[in-house]
């Protein structure tokens, strides 16, 4: 590589510059400080290109920047010896340098924080009414499916269940055996305060069928199934795909968001009801080892003071959960604009609203319960 060279002459007929060798950017560090000593006049300035071997994007910045200060100053630039794609070069560097330099923004007042809650709040009520659009699309669809069953993808249906129930289940179970044991665990050591260890069955039950259970179960559903939707379907639309079902007559909601929905109303509970058992499961072996409750002694307690209703009051739960987390990820990933980056910020935003959505109603649900004595 030729080591890039530069040097100024000023005599009457104006200033000379001349630049040899490869004005590369990986080599411009030598030559910088060289250009910016260069004292820019109100003479007339002549470029020498004629030595310059090569020329990339760096070089011809620096170039273009030499003469706009020199242009500043009222001086006329003149560029000589320049090969024919080094000037094409430079002139499209010099049109892209702003004319003036940005400038700090002013420092922000009260009314601009008021500007930016009033735009949030409207388009947080955009959202509002585009979600609740969907959400009518896809309970339209859903009815339209059950009308005419021969209109479900099937394959796609068993797909969906797969990816979502199935592949899902080591996970939940996982989760509801460790809840159950950290239930049992938490609960003996307090209740042991009271010469109450028996009550820790209980615990166990109540707070895993009525609530842990289905509500762990949907936030894993969420960030596991959710995410994958909104990544899937936003992929889809980032690469044309969606405009190209619709311009084949195909609805995209009923070919690709309904499979998942019903994969979701289908699976979900069932996931919930595998945390139940796991978290009984891990409950009943905690209160043997530390408590000294014989498996024997957990059920009859479980079967004696435990309604099969507190685990129906969990699983009703289920549907609206899985419906929630369908729709929410679904309509995040119609959303997407154009980009990678806006999948991944539709994807964690899908994420985080579902989760949200998700406690949301299972605390509605929990007054509701509350309210009619159940």
């Amino acid at each position: 590589m030729t080591k890039p060279m530069i040097s100024s002459e000023r005599d009457t007929d104006g200033t000379h510059v001349r630049i040899s060798g490869e004005l590369l950017t990986q080599s411009l560090a030598s030559v910088e400080n060289d250009f910016a000593t260069i004292q820019p006049s109100a003479d007339k300035v002549v470029f020498d290109l004629s030595q310059v071997q090569a020329l990339d994007t760096g070089g011809a910045w620096l170039i273009a920047d030499l003469g706009r200060r020199f242009t500043s100053n009222g001086a006329a630039v003149e560029i000589l010896g320049a090969k024919p794609a080094h000037a094409k070069l430079i002139d499209t560097v010099s049109q892209s340098i702003p004319d003036k330099p940005g400038k700090l923004e002013d420092p922000r007042s009260f009314m601009d924080w008021v500007a930016d809650v009033g735009r949030g709040m409207f388009g947080a009520w955009k959202d509002t009414l585009s979600i609740l659009e969907f959400l009518g699309l896809t309970l339209h669809r859903l009815f339209r499916t059950m009308v005419m069953p021969w209109r479900l993808r099937k394959a796609a249906l068993v797909t969906h269940m797969e990816e979502t129930g199935v592949k899902a289940l080591p996970i939940v179970a996982l989760m509801g055996f460790l809840i159950g044991v950290v239930l049992a665990f938490q609960g003996a050591t307090q209740l042991k305060q009271f010469g109450a260890e028996i009550f820790v069955v209980e615990l166990i039950s109540i707070s895993i069928l009525r609530e842990l259970g289905i509500l762990l179960t949907a936030i894993i559903v969420a960030g596991r199934s959710g995410s994958a939707f909104t990544a899937s379907i936003g992929s889809m639309k980032v690469q044309e795909e969606i405009d190209a079902m619709r311009t084949l007559g195909l609805d995209p909601i009923e070919v690709l968001v309904i499979p998942r929905v019903l994969a979701l109303l289908i699976m979900l509970p069932i996931l919930g009801f595998i945390a139940d058992i796991a978290g009984l499961f891990g409950g009943a072996l905690m209160s043997w080892i530390d408590l000294g409750v014989s498996p024997g002694m957990f059920l009859t307690r479980l079967k004696e003071n435990t309604d099969v209703w507190q685990l129906a009051v969990g699983l009703i739960k289920a549907p609206f959960f899985a419906l929630v987390i369908g729709v929410i990820s679904c309509w995040q990933a119609m959303q997407v604009r154009g980009s990678a980056q806006s999948v991944g910020q539709r994807t964690t935003a899908s994420v985080v609203q579902s989760i949200f959505m998700v406690i949301v109603i299972d605390a509605l649900f929990s007054i509701f319960f509350s309210e009619v004595g159940i």
